[in-house]
């Protein structure tokens, strides 16, 4: 690593001269999808339709818990609903999802022990999430690990969501940080999308809820686990970016 990017301080330094790394939530810090998928079934059968399976119902992560809603109507057949009425799904799938945010949820593998590298080297951590904040914060919180980040972020944080590069980068503000000195790790389009809009180097996750490989859609690195995610994050940190406004 660069010295301009040296981890190893001395002196007083305020965090804004800190590296940071931001995560995704849903599939790239945890398998949510067993509870996502039950509380969108939820939604589905408080209207009298059947529930997807499980592989169908997987197909619609990825671009947030409000896409995921109005897609899966769609999938269940039903189409051109007001906006009125999409907002009573949401809220409702919300409802249901809120009373089971950790039952089959896991983090994945190395989540724990890459984050603690990360801090114990002096990067500071952050999530942008398209889950609504609360939600956000409460299930990092029962997966024991809301206490590493220095802001949680999610759709309704600011008046901006992914893909908009604005919902990444004030996340980074939020924490204290400067979006030159930052990364972005995620599953999907919607993460590399954002990374790429904000001008920052985004490592990708092949496990998560991307629609297509997310190889195909050439992150700046691809890592299999979360044990290989300090060595991708040293070798980009020399390249980070100033992001465009």
């Amino acid at each position: 690593m660069p010295a301009s990017l040296s981890i190893r301080f001395t002196g007083i330094v305020s965090d804004s001269a800190r590296p940071i790394v931001v995560f995704d939530l849903d599939g790239t810090l945890a398998d949510t999808a067993p509870d996502l998928i039950a509380a969108l079934n939820a939604t589905l059968q408080a209207e009298g339709l059947p529930p997807l399976v499980s592989e169908r119902a997987r197909r619609l992560l990825g671009s947030g818990t409000r896409s995921m809603v109005e897609r899966g109507f769609r999938e269940a057949g039903v189409f051109g609903s007001p906006a009125d009425l999409l907002e009573t799904r949401f809220q409702r799938f919300l409802g249901f999802y809120g009373r089971n945010l950790k039952r089959d949820t896991r983090l994945f593998p190395g989540v724990p022990e890459a984050l603690d590298r990360f801090r114990a080297e002096g990067w500071l951590l952050a999530v942008c999430t398209n889950k609504a904040e609360d939600q956000a914060r409460k299930l990092l919180d029962l997966l024991g690990i809301g206490d590493r980040f220095a802001a949680i972020c999610g759709y309704d944080t600011f008046a901006y969501r992914k893909p908009d590069p604005r919902h990444l980068t004030l996340t980074i503000e939020r924490a204290g940080a400067d979006p030159r000195r930052a990364l972005m790790v995620g599953d999907s389009r919607t993460d590399i999308a954002t990374a790429r809009a904000a001008g920052m180097p985004v490592i990708a996750v092949p496990f998560g809820y991307s629609d297509i490989p997310v190889a195909a859609l050439s992150p700046d690195r691809l890592i299999h686990d979360f044990g290989e995610l300090w060595a991708a994050a040293s070798e980009l940190s020399a390249g980070m970016r100033r992001p465009k406004r």
